[in-house]
């Protein structure tokens, strides 16, 4: 992967991140160097549109210096992490690994931009063993999925460092109400469905707020660690009609209010009676049989099954062989393509060896 140093102005980074990798997508799918010819996303142009036309002369023009070819400087950001597109980015896929801790492919659908993103924390207080990753769906937009991906680990492990190790729960919850809640009180639209894992002290705390899911590799055996808030879930029907909404089916989707097909998430400022951002979470011990874990959207899940994803990312992340995580996300990504996924899909694998205790 490329790196870059980031400015301390910049959305995706903040300096307080140690290790901190939010990314935004790159339009390089690998890393190579940027043909001298090609626009490249992450400068800025210091030189002028041209030279002015008005009140010109024979003379004026004799004297006129020549146009110096335009010069771009690269934007650079402080801190440690993965280079950075500006919001408005239509790349149509991004990857990025750090070999032997995790693993993302995401690919852009039939939208004009891609709107998910996700953020990996390592070393988290110096503690290799601790550590934070994400995945987020933006829907109208990629404001909440950007906003979440920024800050929800901050907030979270906020929360962590003030309880003990019965209470992580409770921290993952008071984390999400609150980067929920920040982000409301902007003047920003759309929601985000998110999908966390946390590693600390031998624990994995795994949390969701929509439909983006958590699934994990036990000696091959596909594990659910979460379970989707759709509306069409009778808990999540009898939460939100006891509040006054209503929930109703058309073209075989399930809608709050007509409108959203998740009924959880953060943002969604219109709905957010109904669309809460409390999370489930669940926390369970890292045992030696816990091979991986996947982190992805929706769009992986609604044309590829728990055990089809572990089935096709085993052979790559766990054997004799050497590990080939980023392959296993291309491939579980690309499979959801070829069966006519045109949602946005992301896909991030977890080593959970690593954090053994």
């Amino acid at each position: 992967m490329s790196c870059t140093v980031a400015v301390s102005n910049s959305p995706v980074f903040s300096p307080s991140h140690h290790q901190t990798i939010s990314t935004f997508f790159s339009a390089n799918l690998s890393p190579r160097p940027l043909s001298p010819l090609a626009p490249n996303p992450f400068r800025q142009s210091i030189a002028g549109d041209g030279p002015s036309t008005s009140g010109s002369s024979p003379s004026a023009a004799l004297l006129k210096r020549k146009r110096p070819a335009r010069l771009d400087i690269p934007i650079m950001q402080a801190g440690f992490g993965a280079t950075a597109t500006p919001r408005a980015a239509q790349d149509p896929a991004v990857e990025e690994e750090r070999d032997g801790f995790y693993s993302v492919y995401c690919k852009r659908g039939r939208r004009a931009a891609l709107e998910d993103r996700f953020s990996a924390m390592l070393d988290v207080q110096g503690d290799p063993k601790q550590a934070f990753f994400g995945v987020f769906d933006g829907h109208g937009g990629a404001k909440a999925a950007e906003y979440a991906a920024n800050n929800i680990d901050k907030n979270v492990m906020a929360e962590v460092v003030k309880r003990d190790e019965e209470n992580l729960k409770q921290a993952v919850k008071v984390g999400y109400l609150k980067t929920d809640s920040d982000f409301l009180e902007k003047d920003l639209h759309g929601g985000s469905c998110c999908v966390t894992a946390l590693i600390t002290r031998g624990n994995l705390v795994v949390s969701n707020a929509g439909d983006c899911r958590a699934v994990m590799s036990r000696g091959g055996v596909a594990e659910a660690l979460t379970t989707d808030h759709r509306p069409s879930r009778q808990d999540e029907k009898d939460r939100i009609e006891a509040t006054g909404g209503f929930v109703d089916c058309y073209n075989g989707i399930w809608r709050i209010q007509g409108s959203l097909a998740v009924s959880r998430g953060i943002g969604d400022r219109q709905l957010k009676q109904w669309v809460i951002a409390e999370p489930e979470t669940r926390v369970i011990k890292i045992k030696p049989e816990d091979e991986f874990l996947i982190l992805a959207s929706d769009g992986l899940w609604e044309k590829v099954t728990n055990q089809e994803a572990v089935d096709i990312a085993r052979p790559l992340c766990a054997g004799k062989t050497k590990s080939q995580p980023l392959v296993a996300c291309k491939k579980l990504v690309e499979t959801s393509v070829s069966r006519g996924s045109l949602d946005d899909v992301s896909v991030m694998v977890i080593q959970l060896d690593r954090y053994m205790q």
